[in-house]
């Protein structure tokens, strides 16, 4: 089975479709090409002009919730390098990726959340999408996200 297939097969049993317009909110570009390397933007958990999973971590979201924000950011991600070279095949490897979790004082299962967005990278790209991460308890994200990522890749010719 392609990258491609297994992003399809995510995209399926998270219920959602990444395939349309990715929407950023504001002046900037959502993904930056410097030699082999792509650099993507934050990402929030947004499908279409939604964002689907909001709140604070720990109080009014499950972790298991976040943990889903953060493979809807991974996919939104993944479509944005998907759309800027055609193939998710063309990815050599995720070599980073920080996650930032919107969150109570008293949360610190910072890094199980971040496990969602890793799943997502390694069921669809194997190997390749095995990574160095950060995972960061913040006060607010931007439209009330409970989860953001963003990521940089290195992509082959």
């Amino acid at each position: 089975m392609s990258t491609d297939q297994r992003f399809d097969d995510w995209a399926h049993r998270l219920g959602y479709a990444f395939d349309g317009e990715i929407k950023i909110g504001g002046n900037y570009t959502p993904v930056v090409v410097d030699g082999h390397l792509a650099y993507v933007s934050g990402q929030v958990p947004r499908v279409g002009d939604t964002v689907v999973v909001t709140g604070r971590v720990g109080a009014e979201v499950s972790l298991e919730q976040a943990q889903r924000a953060a493979q809807v950011c991974a996919m939104r991600a993944l479509a944005l390098l998907r759309q800027q070279f055609g193939s998710l095949d063309r990815v050599g490897r995720i070599l980073r990726i920080t996650v930032f979790v919107q969150c109570t004082d008293a949360f610190t299962q910072h890094s199980e959340v971040a496990d969602g967005a890793s799943a997502v990278l390694s069921d669809v790209l194997g190997e390749a999408g095995r990574h160095t991460r950060t995972s960061v308890g913040v006060y607010q994200l931007p439209k009330n996200a409970s989860v953001e990522l963003d990521l940089i890749a290195s992509m082959q010719a």
